[in-house]
């Protein structure tokens, strides 16, 4: 894609527009993220005939792996009250910004870790959750380290100071030897970026003032690059990198899009900034692979084509709604505005959001499975 065709806004996105949602957004307690009642029975047919152990997985990123670390946060961007939770056993809402499970849920059921991810910042934590694997990611966060500071969550580069910390209570636990081998055995998953374009890009004038919209893409890419050189440093060798969603089918981006509210179709604008970004981010990765971390396994997962193929063919995968989300209207409600008082649909599974931004933990169990399909062998 040229430059002069991301220097300005992607069609249809009018600044006006965002001055309005810019007030609502205060108004509702500023939340604004992406991140099933039934989960897919994974074939382990993939780890057993590789005979491989993974000791852990480690996570960093935004609301589309956070676990509930927002629960220990001074921010409003939370999800641990009802009916977030809803198809989890006793309905009880974690901090994940779903109905039930997340994609990295799914994963580390699949290699026979563990059932779930947990926040790192539960102080419940034992050493076995730390030499299994936790999750440093906060809803609201990005790359970029404005984004983080927009939300008052914490930035990636504070996931990976805590990271660090995790490392040396590993160590003082089993010593930096056997510490040191689960970080090479390990899969480490980082997602974020959405919270980056979503916010400080199209919603927040400052970084446009200073980018037009491919240098803000190439200011993504090189704060990823330090963020791979700081894991790497620590020891990980098993890096799976998530690119962005089709932005352009979040049913909120649907709603703020004036033009498109009442269509409820796909902005295919916004879907070429992920697409273009997508493209960027393995150029990154490949040539950090081929020429500066030879010894590492960094790897692209793609949840663009999964997320778009379910919103497209619905009946595929047994979904009849693909641009509301089950919380309420499913036109804005997320975050606060998903709360005990809110309506919520019949059937979760049915839906492909189960608010305005985040999808629901059946389509969560979809992005897993195309990850253990098409990804995971990669890596191992």
């Amino acid at each position: 894609m040229a430059t002069s065709s991301l220097s300005v806004l992607p069609h249809g996105y009018r600044r006006h527009s965002h001055g309005v949602f810019l007030l609502l957004l205060f108004l509702w307690q500023q939340q604004l993220l992406w991140s099933s009642a039934g989960a897919t029975q994974l074939n382990h047919s993939l780890i057993d005939q590789l005979n491989i152990s993974i000791p852990a997985l480690f996570v960093f990123g935004d609301s589309t792996v956070d676990p509930g670390n927002n629960n220990y946060l001074p921010t409003a961007f939370k999800g641990n009250f009802p009916p977030y939770g809803l198809s989890f056993s006793n309905h009880i809402p974690s901090g994940r910004f779903t109905d039930g499970k997340l994609a990295t849920d799914f994963l580390v059921s699949y290699l026979g870790i563990k059932e779930l991810v947990p926040p790192y910042l539960d102080f419940t934590l034992g050493v076995h959750d730390l030499l299994t694997g936790v999750s440093f990611a906060s809803a609201g966060s990005g790359y970029d380290p404005l984004t983080a500071q927009s939300t008052s969550v914490l930035p990636v580069n504070q996931q990976l100071n805590y990271m660090k910390d995790c490392l040396a209570r590993m160590e003082s636990a089993v010593g930096k030897a056997r510490a040191a081998k689960i970080m090479e055995e390990s899969i480490f998953l980082v997602s974020a970026g959405t919270n980056d374009f979503v916010i400080s890009y199209f919603l927040f004038p400052l970084r446009r003032r200073t980018f037009n919209l491919e240098q803000y893409q190439l200011f993504i890419i090189d704060q990823l690059q330090v963020f791979i050189k700081g894991l790497y440093d620590l020891g990980a060798r098993r890096i799976l990198f998530a690119g962005l969603p089709p932005l352009g089918c979040l049913p909120i981006e649907m709603t703020i899009n004036f033009a498109n509210a009442v269509l409820r179709q796909c902005i295919d604008s916004l879907n070429l900034v992920a697409v273009s970004y997508n493209s960027k981010l393995q150029h990154m990765l490949n040539k950090v692979k081929e020429s500066e971390l030879k010894d590492a396994n960094i790897v692209y997962a793609d949840i663009y084509e999964p997320l778009l193929d379910a919103i497209k063919n619905p009946n595929k995968y047994g979904f009849k709604q693909t641009n509301v989300g089950c919380c309420g209207t499913g036109l804005l409600e997320f975050g606060l505005l998903c709360n005990p008082n809110t309506l919520v649909c019949a059937d979760p599974s049915t839906y492909v959001f189960w608010d305005a931004i985040h999808p629901t933990q059946r389509t969560y169990s979809l992005i897993a499975d195309a990850l253990i399909q098409r990804v995971l062998h990669l890596i191992l």
